[in-house]
């Protein structure tokens, strides 16, 4: 970078992409410390754009009944590219073409070289360099929303990527930065925080729990599973991770905290784990978390789930040579890290279930699915994790048939504009 963090006013701006609850809960947080730094939201949707355009232009967060408002925040236009069969198209056309909703369709955007023209700011600095991303969108959209910025990332940005499950990182460098010379930081962030928020009011979350967040570096060179590299001294960072490092621990809401990589990759398998049994199991069976508790039947499932899962994870080669591995990811250890959870968040719906009662795309191709992908990679066969997978993606396009083809009815058109081969398809 050629500029200090101290004396580059842009390079101190923190730009946030996802604002979903962990997304509105850091842009709330980061704006309420002291010498605050400037806030960026990336919207990656046309909808929230036109929702914030008509708002009030501020973030609100409830915490124990008491509503907190920060305004100040910048918003720029971050819309993904679309590809069909190969070629680029514009989003409305391949919308026409698939004759399907939006949430299918992000599971099959791939990257384009070249940005899509709509990336560009309303200030007109769309182009600028982005030294300090926090991303926080779902992980199946992740590779496809950064597509929109992809251009204004260098080899001096830093990434820090806060959502769950495993294998994101893999992703990005195959598809979004292939070359390790142009290849921005890492910073993963794993958060223990409890955070609500409503479908209709985009821009209000509600911190239901305290936690924390932990935060460790990824150097360019590495994937999100491996760490062969030694550990690198916070002086040997480069500016922006140090940057965004400091900015995440000195807010006090988030009390973020600073992360070996080797620990951060245990407490990420442990929060894999946890996943791996609790989302899929409550949205297959549409039930609160607290609802596979004291159940015989759903701890048969459990075990069976954990055994798979604690089995991988311990062959993981990337654990080999640390010290009690065998106990920390234990089935027995596992089955209790899943029972608290369950007990401390009884009354919470999933962000499993809540997604596949919207009918949109879940996570569960980076939680059992990586399961599964790591198991074949080690000859270990996981049938339970695999039988998870399909279930969950098999409901997930049960959900979406049945809310895209709710009630249609066709009428004769002329095969143009929103119609198709000849017909106009409407849906109510």
């Amino acid at each position: 970078m050629s500029q200090t963090q101290d004396d580059a006013p842009e390079s101190r701006r923190v730009y946030i992409l996802g604002t979903g609850s962990i997304g509105r809960l850091i842009a709330h947080a980061i704006c309420g410390i002291p010498n605050a730094p400037p806030v960026t939201l990336l919207l990656h949707r046309k909808d929230l754009l036109e929702q914030w355009e008509i708002s009030q232009k501020q973030i609100h967060l409830i915490t124990k009944g008491e509503t907190e408002t920060r305004d100040g925040y910048k918003v720029e236009p971050a819309l993904p590219t679309w590809r069909l069969h190969g070629k680029e198209v514009s989003p409305d056309a391949y919308y026409r073409l698939k004759g399907q909703t939006g949430q299918e369709i992000d599971r099959e955007v791939e990257a384009s070289p070249e940005p899509y023209p709509q990336n560009v700011g309303k200030d007109g600095k769309a182009y600028e360099p982005i030294y300090n991303l926090i991303v926080t969108t779902k992980a199946p959209q992740t590779a496809a929303a950064l597509t929109a910025i992809r251009h204004r990332l260098k080899p001096e940005s830093t990434i820090c990527i806060v959502q769950n499950g495993v294998g994101v990182v893999e992703e990005l460098n195959e598809k979004i930065f292939p070359d390790p010379a142009t290849r921005p930081h890492y910073l993963m962030g794993i958060a223990s925080h409890g955070v609500n928020t409503n479908p209709r009011d985009p821009f209000t979350a509600v911190h239901a729990g305290f936690g924390t967040i932990s935060l460790g570096k990824l150097p360019p060179t590495s994937t999100a599973n491996t760490d062969t590299e030694p550990h690198q001294p916070i002086t040997s960072w480069s500016p922006s991770s140090r940057y965004l490092l400091r900015t995440l621990t000195r807010t006090p809401v988030l009390a973020a905290v600073h992360t070996s990589p080797t620990d951060l990759l245990q407490t990420q398998l442990e929060k894999l784990a946890v996943n791996a049994v609790v989302n899929p199991l409550t949205a297959l069976l549409d039930c609160r978390n607290g609802s596979l508790l004291y159940n015989y039947s759903m701890s048969r499932v459990t075990r069976l789930l954990l055994a798979e899962i604690s089995l991988v994870i311990r062959f993981l080669p990337s654990l080999r040579g640390i010290p009690n591995i065998s106990t920390r990811f234990s089935p027995e250890r596992l089955e209790t890290l899943v029972v608290g959870v369950c007990h401390r968040t009884a009354e919470n719906v999933s962000s499993m279930l809540a997604d596949v009662r919207m009918g949109r795309q879940t996570e569960i191709e980076y939680i059992n699915g990586y399961v599964v992908r790591r198991g074949e990679e080690m000859g270990v066969a996981c049938a339970m994790n695999y039988m998870m997978w399909h279930m969950v993606l098999g409901k997930q396009q049960m959900v979406l048939r049945e809310t895209s083809e709710s009630a249609p009815f066709v009428t004769q058109g002329k095969g143009q504009g929103g119609q198709w081969g000849g017909f106009e398809i409407k849906v109510e």
